[in-house]
């Protein structure tokens, strides 16, 4: 749920799809699917899809990277998302049904703002209300500049990216101008979901927590200690009391090799869990050295079932 492991909506984020059975206050249990390698052919992701849903896993998630000035491969030498997150999950929405289907996480300011509102307003009808928006500001200069984008107010245009998403989502049309996207009353947008699409915000900061608290949804803490996140969490349910909304909070981690046994991640899932996070999202590594394995083995020792741990 970011590869290196909303205007504003003050009901409750809705429940993750795919996560109806399990006991309400267990932690709801995630796969980051594989995306670091070009070779993989695109059958194996949705292979992974489909297991990871018939054993009982909340949501696959997808990572992204437009232009990484680096190879692609293993965290954090390496990059993720040779796969474009959008277009595969609209494919791997075909194959689901009660999966959630996420971004962990998109670089929303190197995308243009309305195509995304399109994108993830379609995507929303395709998988029956399944997806989830993750989104961060970026870290890597080199991309944006490779883009033509400014990397210094970054933030400003996710910002603006997430209330133009949100206030077509809604229903509303124009006229609209936040100095970068302004139409008038003529505007058609279409599909319009029949929810707006939730929100996810990656990333640790103090402007990360601001926007979580603002936009509502889920928050994804990213290399954090279990007590850092908790004391993240804690200022996110602040901030997010302050403004009248609710943000779940959640973080992701990687069990990609032999040197860890599964005893060993699911006490670490245990830990994430009693630190307060409500989704977890696991890399199992890459598609082709044993990830499936893993997240059968994890599986089975959580006793994941309607996508929240069980023991």
């Amino acid at each position: 749920m970011s590869d290196a492991v909303t205007p504003q909506h003050p009901t409750a984020p809705p429940a993750a799809p795919g996560a109806g059975t399990g006991r309400p206050d267990r932690m709801r249990l995630h796969v980051v699917l594989p995306s670091e390698a070009g070779t993989m052919p695109a059958p194996e992701l949705v292979r992974l899809a489909r297991e990871a849903e018939e054993l009982g896993y909340a949501g696959v998630w997808l990572p992204d990277h437009l232009l990484p000035p680096g190879p692609y491969g293993r965290p954090p030498e390496g990059y993720g998302g040779v796969y474009e997150a959008l277009t595969t999950l609209a494919f791997l929405a075909a194959a689901t049904e009660r999966l959630t289907l996420g971004t962990s996480v998109l670089i929303a300011p190197l995308r243009e703002p309305l195509l995304l509102a399109r994108q993830s307003a379609t995507l929303a009808r395709l998988s029956g209300g399944r997806f989830v928006l993750g989104v961060g500001v970026g870290w890597q200069p080199y991309e944006f500049a490779a883009a033509g984008v400014g990397f210094g107010d970054r933030g400003a245009r996710t910002d603006r990216t997430l209330r133009l998403v949100r206030h077509l989502h809604a229903g509303a049309g124009g006229p609209y101008d936040d100095g970068q996207v302004a139409f008038d009353g003529r505007a058609v947008f279409q599909p319009v979901p029949r929810e707006p699409v939730p929100f996810l915000i990656g990333g640790n900061s103090d402007a990360a927590l601001r926007r979580a608290a603002e936009f509502g949804g889920h928050w994804q803490g990213v290399g954090l200690t279990t007590g850092q996140f908790a004391e993240r969490a804690a200022e996110l349910a602040r901030r997010a009391a302050s403004r009248g909304t609710r943000v779940t909070a959640g973080t992701r981690i990687g069990w990609d090799g032999p040197d860890r046994t599964v005893a060993d991640v699911a006490a670490e899932v245990a830990d994430w869990e009693a630190a307060g996070a409500a989704d977890l999202g696991v890399w199992f590594g890459s598609a082709d050295a044993g990830f499936a394995d893993r997240m059968r083995a994890l599986a089975e020792r959580t006793g994941v079932t309607g996508g929240r741990v069980a023991r």
